[in-house]
């Protein structure tokens, strides 16, 4: 009877509640992200060995020790790798973290969705579309920037051995070589964002588009010594293959902000929409003219009769009364 009454009882059109409520709500979706998380990475862990392979295949097929002498040479590499683990417990925790990092991304729908849900109902309506649009945007510049970086690996891996002693074999643990192929797709994900937060920042308020537009030789110069940080190889192709996407993007983001701008500046000679407040005039005014408006007001509501009786009565009140 309780659950069907509480069914039956009608939901705020704002989407407000009580606290309780959203202590509530908010318990039931994280629960529902947590879910998901486990059986993505119930499920990675089955395929955790396809996919370390998926990772590390690339680098060994350009530096590993299975190559032939003419196939190193072809390579430009005097040396080869050779992935190694150590320790017993070692198999058995890296099997653990890959599938808990390949469950959390599986589960980003879900719980990107599940976040949605909590904060939609608090926002306007405009407000709903550019977060969806933003959230929806962000995951794929993400996949796309772990693109690069999953491509541009086998390149550093050859230009990094070359440091090597000549003839000599390089054992790589599996472990570290996994965390690096995570550092590096977090660090290239996470620049590819820049234009989005950008964006973000202007349909905040905080940044115009004419800025972002001036600021454009800076962008490409920090953007370029940026991926010659981030790609430890000395290969131009490596850099130029971070460099030259993320300034693109960095040009898009400037004409959507401008496209922005323009559009703001119509919203606001229109007015507000009809789910927002309208500015309040908070000018102080002279407080004895609006006394004599209002007196002004008065007398010429008060009937003729009682003006010429008493010229000092308001409407049949004196100042005392």
């Amino acid at each position: 009877m309780l659950k069907s009454a509480r069914k039956n009882e009608e939901k705020d059109p704002e989407g407000r509640m009580p606290l309780v409520e959203h202590l509530r709500e908010l318990r039931n979706r994280l629960a529902k992200s947590l879910l998901a998380v486990v059986v993505t990475t119930i499920v990675s862990l089955m395929f955790y060995k396809d996919i370390i392979q998926f990772f590390t295949n690339p680098i060994l097929q350009a530096v590993g020790c299975d190559l032939s002498f003419e196939e190193l040479q072809e390579t430009g590499t005097s040396t080869c790798a050779r992935i190694v683990q150590n320790g017993l417990l070692s198999p058995f925790s890296l099997a653990l973290t890959v599938s808990l990092t390949s469950g959390v991304v599986l589960a980003t729908p879900v719980w990107l969705y599940q976040l949605w849900g909590f904060i939609a109902p608090g926002l306007h309506k405009h407000e709903k579309k550019y977060s969806l649009a933003i959230v929806g945007t962000g995951f794929p510049l993400f996949l796309l920037g772990a693109y690069f970086a999953y491509w541009s690996l086998p390149k550093m891996a050859e230009v990094m051995l070359q440091f090597s002693i000549i003839g000599s074999d390089n054992q790589l643990p599996l472990d570290e070589l996994i965390q690096l192929i995570q550092r590096m797709i977090i660090v290239f994900g996470l620049a590819f964002q820049l234009p989005l937060l950008l964006v973000m920042l202007n349909f905040g308020g905080v940044v115009s588009g004419s800025k972002m537009l001036g600021w454009w030789r800076g962008m490409v110069m920090g953007i370029t010594l940026f991926a010659a940080i981030a790609t430890p190889s000395t290969d131009p192709i490596s850099m130029l293959a971070l460099a030259v996407p993320i300034s693109l993007l960095y040009f898009v983001a400037t004409g959507i902000a401008l496209l922005n701008d323009r559009r703001r500046a119509r919203r606001d000679a229109e007015g507000p929409a009809d789910d927002e407040a309208s500015e309040l005039d908070l000018t102080p005014e002279d407080i004895g003219e609006i006394e004599s408006v209002s007196a002004t007001r008065a007398l010429s509501a008060q009937p003729d009769s009682d003006r010429r009786r008493d010229p000092d009565r308001v409407n049949g009140y004196d100042d005392v009364t």
